[in-house]
C-alpha cells in the first residue's frame, strides 16, 4: 500500500484508489493529484490499496480486498493484513473509493446507508445516480470506521475510467472544503439494491437492456448461450453485465427518488 499526503496536519479526508488491482483509474487520479500538488485547504491523505495486485494487473492477490474488512479472509492472505492496514489508515476520514466497472460508461456512487454527511457528498458528485448497497457483501470497505463513498468511474481499463476518477476526485475535494470552490449540486437518482441474477451455465452471455433504466414484465434482458432471460417483474438492473461476475448477471434494484427527497427513509 502507498500513502501519500497532500498538504500538512493530521487528514480527515481520503482518496482511496485501486483496492481492485484490475481497476487502476484509482491509482492514476492519486498520482495526478499528486504532480499537481494543488493548494489544499485541508490535509488529503492519498492511498494506493492494493499495489501487488495493481502491478501484477489482477483484481487480488490471494482475496478480494474489498471483502477482507473483518475476520472471514484467511489470516495469511495479502489481502488480510492490508485491509486491516486500510481500515487503520482512513479510520475517522470522509472517504472517496475509486472503482472501475464492466457494466456501466458513466460515473456513478455505491453507498451503505444515506446519511446527511454521505448524501451531501454524492450530491456533489458528476454521477448518474447512487446506489444504496446497505445489505451488499460482507468484509466491504464500508464496514471500516469512516464516512465512505465508492464511485465507479467508468468501465474498466479504460481512458476515460482514469479521466472521471480524477473529475471525481476533484469534485469530491471540493465538496469536503478540502479543495477552494464551491459545490455543485446535482439530482442523482437514488436505487435501492435487489437480489442477485443469476448466470445459469453457459458460454456465452448477453445483455440487452441499460443499467438504471427501468425492465418491463417479460421483457427480454439478457441471454445465455442464445436462451433468453425475461424479467417477470418490473425492475430496474444495477452493475448488469455479461461478465463482470462468475456467477451472476448483476442484481435487481428498485427506484427510489432523487437524493434529498429519500435519504432519510433508508
Amino acid at each position: 500500500m502507498r500513502v501519500e499526503q497532500l498538504g500538512d496536519g493530521e487528514p480527515e479526508v481520503a482518496v482511496v484508489g485501486s483496492v481492485h488491482g484490475d481497476e487502476p483509474c484509482g491509482a492514476h487520479a492519486v498520482d495526478r493529484l499528486l504532480g499537481e500538488d494543488p493548494d489544499v485547504v485541508e490535509p488529503v491523505k492519498l492511498v494506493v490499496a492494493n499495489e501487488r495486485a495493481l502491478d501484477a494487473g489482477v483484481r487480488y492477490v490471494d482475496a478480494d480486498l474489498n471483502r477482507s474488512i473483518g475476520e472471514a479472509t484467511p489470516e495469511n492472505a495479502h489481502e488480510r493484513a492490508l485491509a486491516r492496514r486500510l481500515a487503520d489508515e482512513i479510520q475517522g476520514c470522509t472517504v472517496l473509493s475509486l472503482h472501475s466497472t464492466q457494466s456501466h460508461a458513466d460515473p456513478f456512487a455505491i453507498t451503505s446507508g444515506l446519511d446527511d454527511s454521505v448524501a451531501s457528498v454524492v450530491r456533489a458528485l458528476p454521477v448518474v445516480a447512487v446506489v444504496d448497497t446497505p445489505e451488499f457483501g460482507e468484509g466491504r470497505l464500508f464496514a471500516s470506521d469512516a464516512d465512505i463513498v465508492e464511485a465507479e468511474a467508468g468501465l474498466q481499463g479504460t481512458d476515460t475510467a482514469a479521466e472521471n476518477a480524477y473529475r471525481l476526485a476533484r469534485e469530491f475535494l471540493t465538496a469536503v472544503g478540502a479543495l477552494p470552490g464551491d459545490a455543485v449540486e446535482r439530482e442523482v437518482p437514488v436505487f435501492e439494491m435487489g437480489d442477485a441474477i443469476p448466470k445459469p451455465p453457459a458460454d456465452e452471455y448477453e445483455v440487452f437492456v441499460e443499467n438504471f433504466e427501468r425492465v418491463e414484465a417479460g421483457e427480454t434482458f439478457a441471454a445465455a448461450d442464445g436462451e433468453e432471460l425475461v424479467a417477470d417483474d418490473p425492475f430496474w438492473p444495477v452493475l448488469l453485465s455479461p461478465y463482470g461476475y462468475p456467477g451472476q448477471f448483476g442484481y435487481r434494484g428498485e427506484r427510489r427518488g432523487v437524493l434529498g427527497d429519500v435519504e432519510a427513509t433508508l
